[in-house]
């Protein structure tokens, strides 16, 4: 009766120590395999070693290499997690430097530097005509009279009157200091003069308006009348313009208004003249910003010598916003956007540097860079995901394709 418990309670026991012996072999397992892991560089450094041992093993035996490779080579232990990771593969160009001009190109249209249109004052028929359709004339060079004939009689009669004028007063004055008449007899005198001359200057602004005079120096447009024609008052007589300098109204957009300066060059290109490039500076710019466009008015000004150009031209300009010696240019595919800022990757003595810049001017697929970077630098065009910090090993290809 009692065997069959026995035998029970021996293979309870014997189930626990299989138990209990196969938990030991697993914490035994798991510490190997945490030891190789750590010392996998060391073995793999071993590896390198013992492979290179088999070589000049077998290379000893005899120049027909019938030596065997030394035993161990592999090894049987187990394996690691590995050595460091080589240098990373990135692709670089030297960052070029050169002279730069940041320009803003506008289109605008050339306007005379001073502009009339003259008029006929007063109403009246032409009876001198002094000028051809084209002709360059003078300051104060007569054009036209218009018949005068009741200006002039008006001119009379008042000048009679203010000698007249005159006389009494002087009588009048020459009475008073003797007390022959009073003081208030004297003062009426006096103003009635004043009337006199008054009605006088009047009488002479109106002979002198039939006569038309060219207020400045300039080039005459086609005239809109003959000799003998009867004019309104405020007719269209001729245009008047000033063509030896020229003013050029270019539109530009309204972020450039930091960036405007007075004296600033312009290159002007003008359909009429395609081989010719002509030069203007910035004169001053509108105060106001036009609403619709958002765009703002710059006038520039530009000598006319011979009076080649036109007022009305269609003109198209680049204006020299900055010029800048020896601006560092580098490829667009070389600047890296991390959060709001912009990096380059540089490559110098197998190590990688990082480099904070802000970008200015783009051109023929390069861009302006501003910051630690230099003419001459290798910069990484490709392969900068490989990149992960600071001082990291690289190994740089140039587009030539030779290592560095």
């Amino acid at each position: 009766m009692l065997k069959k418990p026995i035998v029970v309670l021996v293979a309870c026991v014997a189930l626990v120590g299989l138990a209990w012996y196969g938990w030991q072999a697993q914490r035994h397992l798991s510490s190997e395999l945490v030891v190789g892991g750590k010392s996998g560089a060391k073995f793999s450094e071993q590896v390198d070693k013992a492979a290179d041992a088999g070589k000049m093993a077998g290379a000893s035996t005899g120049a027909k290499g019938d030596g065997m490779p030394a035993k161990g080579a592999k090894g049987d232990g187990p394996p690691g997690k590995g050595g460091p990771r080589g240098p990373a593969a990135v692709e670089v160009q030297a960052a070029s430097s050169k002279d730069l001009t940041d320009v803003a190109s506008a289109v605008g249209t050339l306007r005379a530097n001073e502009t009339v249109v003259l008029r006929s004052e007063v109403a009246g028929r032409i009876a001198y005509l002094a000028f051809r359709d084209g002709e360059l004339v003078t300051k104060g060079h007569t054009l036209l009279k218009l018949d005068a004939s009741l200006q002039e009689a008006e001119l009379a009669q008042a000048k009679a009157e203010l000698a007249l004028g005159q006389t009494n007063y002087d009588r009048s004055m020459d009475l008073a200091q003797r007390k022959f008449v009073s003081e208030s007899a004297l003062d009426q005198a006096a103003a009635n003069l004043r009337v006199l001359e008054a009605k006088f200057q009047l009488a002479k602004a109106r002979l002198d308006r039939t006569v038309i005079r060219a207020p400045f120096a300039g080039q005459l447009g086609l005239r809109n009348v003959s000799l003998g024609d009867y004019v309104k008052e405020g007719a269209d007589l001729v245009l008047l313009e000033d063509v030896a300098s020229l003013k050029v109204d270019l539109r530009l957009p309204e972020r450039y208004i930091g960036r405007l300066k007075k004296g600033q060059s312009i290159q002007v290109l003008i359909d009429a003249f395609p081989e010719k490039t002509f030069k203007a500076q910035v004169e001053a710019t509108d105060v106001q910003v036009d609403a619709n466009g958002r765009f703002v008015l710059v006038r520039g000004t530009m000598a006319n010598p011979g009076g080649t150009l036109r007022s009305g031209m269609f003109a198209r300009a680049a204006l020299v916003l900055a010029e800048r010696k020896a601006a560092v240019m580098v490829p667009e595919e070389a600047i890296t956007p991390i959060g709001n800022e912009l990096f380059v990757w540089l490559a110098a003595e197998g190590k990688a540097k990082r480099v904070r810049i802000q970008t200015g001017v783009r051109q023929d697929g390069l861009v302006e860079v501003i910051g630690e970077v230099r003419g001459g630098d290798q910069v990484v065009i490709a392969g900068q995901q490989r990149l992960m910090r600071d001082g990291q090993e690289v190994r740089s290809f140039s587009q030539a394709g030779a290592s560095k």
